[in-house]
């Protein structure tokens, strides 16, 4: 399928530390380390996606770590949990093994760049925006009939990000500009032209610093839809209110953009921050003793970061960097300061139109602070984003990730394996999305395809692969 396993490097060396683990040299390896590895994520992976201790017997001591679907359902009708149902770990254990990875099918098809697209909370609905101006929201239910037709007002480049309120209601959307503009995604208006059928709100995140002009690369809702996250390219983190309508909060978080910011779980007291000066940073809200001072910095990365996802917990997070690798952390290893290493570097490299050297594939940072690292997938031209997937469906027991060659890869969290490679489109996946419930995967491209990947499919036939398009030169 493209290509081979990918690896899976764990590092739990410390810079002051004598200890040297060999690299991964096989994905096989890579997995007895991890399991032996004492380290919380691997055995909360396993819990979350493991069956009853009853159903995986095989004999009086011996245990199975995959049971068969038929086995799983005899064993509900037997009750052998006691429960007379599946535990939310059965049903990751079945549900997990049906990967989204038929098809594509086509959702949508444009003539310019698909830069944004996901599910919301409930997976009823899904956005995707584009670089020619348009939003557009689709209910899932309906048979992806376009709900809302979004024309954005006053963009710069492109719609960088986009964010739908945890009560569906509204719509954020923001471009290399400070102003974010917010939509009613629940009105009746299909077509939404920015203040010709429906007004388009601008949230100023400029703070009133006259003719100061910045671009947003990352927006996100707070689980209760009261505040605004957001990263930009004048090096900040800002948070607005949304109660209120005012910008509460501006930090000057790193020394270079700020690629993608995000809450770190319900609380919205912590934010996880990834900056082109290759660090992630932790915020506590809490305990802002010094303005600008973070509770935390986590190293590993030898590039810029495009992207982080949490893991809703508060305490891990995966981050995709420039340098071509997908990074597990645990913030219960940030230290209090970056370690500054100016060692690696000793190329001339821009990934906007570079390939990625080859004599830095196999560098490693000497002070790296990550849990594990995930290679295989490239991430050129554009700030690619990266996933866990479902908890409810798969336990999040994997990791999903666009990829300039046109693929979206899926890895095992805990093994490193690459367990899929998804191929269809003809230019950079920059985003994918997982549907929270279903065994369902979207994928949009700068090809301007929205395809869905499924299982076991809808019976239509899928997209063919061989069809004729107009082939642009991507450059970001």
């Amino acid at each position: 399928m493209g290509y081979a396993m990918s690896r899976l490097e764990t590092e739990s060396e410390l810079c002051d530390g004598g200890k040297t683990i060999p690299e991964a040299g096989s994905s096989k390896r890579a997995s007895n380390w991890l399991n032996n590895l004492d380290h919380e994520i691997a055995q909360v992976t396993k819990l979350k996606s493991s069956p009853h201790k009853q159903l995986a017997e095989l004999v009086p001591g011996m245990h199975k770590s995959s049971v068969s679907t038929v086995k799983m359902l005899v064993g509900r009708e037997a009750n052998y949990s006691a429960r007379g149902r599946f535990s939310a770990a059965d049903r990751c254990h079945m549900l997990s093994r049906y990967l989204p990875v038929n098809g594509p099918w086509l959702v949508d098809q444009m003539s310019t760049r698909a830069y944004v697209s996901q599910f919301s909370a409930d997976g009823s609905l899904f956005v995707a925006g584009f670089q020619g101006s348009y939003i557009r929201i689709y209910n899932v239910e309906k048979g992806w009939k376009v709900q809302k037709n979004i024309l954005a007002k006053s963009l710069r480049w492109t719609v960088t990000d986009t964010s739908l309120s945890p009560d569906q209601r509204h719509l954020v959307y923001a471009s290399m500009s400070p102003i974010v503009h917010i939509v009613d995604a629940g009105s009746a208006e299909t077509e939404s032209l920015a203040n010709v059928t429906e007004f388009h709100d601008g949230l100023d995140f400029s703070s009133g610093d006259g003719g100061y002009s910045f671009g947003i690369f990352s927006v996100k809702f707070s689980t209760d839809g009261r505040e605004l996250v957001a990263g930009s390219n004048d090096d900040s983190i800002y948070v607005y209110d949304l109660e209120q309508n005012k910008l509460s909060l501006r930090i000057l978080a790193h020394t270079s953009d700020v690629n993608t910011v995000c809450f770190a779980d319900e609380s919205g007291h912590l934010i996880f921050s990834g900056s082109d000066d290759n660090l992630c940073k932790v915020w506590d809200r809490r305990c802002f003793i010094a303005k600008g001072k973070p509770a935390g910095v986590l190293t590993g990365h030898l590039e810029g970061i495009t992207f982080i996802d949490s893991h809703g917990d508060g305490r891990y997070f995966i981050s995709n960097g420039k340098d071509q690798t997908i990074k597990l952390w645990d913030i219960r290893k940030m230290a209090p300061n970056a370690t500054s290493y100016s060692g690696l570097r000793n190329y001339e490299w821009d990934y906007r139109w570079m390939d990625y050297p080859y004599e830095a594939r196999d560098l490693k940072h000497p002070c790296d602070q990550s849990v594990a690292t995930y290679k295989g997938h490239s991430v050129l031209r554009t700030l690619i984003r990266c996933y866990f997937s479902p908890v409810y469906s798969t336990g999040q027991k994997y990791i999903y990730t666009g990829s300039h060659d046109s693929c979206v890869y899926i890895y095992d969290l805990v093994t490193g394996e690459l367990v899929s490679l998804l191929q269809h489109h003809k230019s950079p996946v920059r985003d994918c999305s997982w549907h929270p419930y279903y065994p369902m995967l979207v994928s949009s491209s700068w090809d301007g395809d929205v395809v869905k990947w499924e299982f076991p499919g809808n019976g239509e036939a899928p997209v063919p692969s061989t069809k004729k398009r107009i082939r642009r030169r991507q450059f970001d």
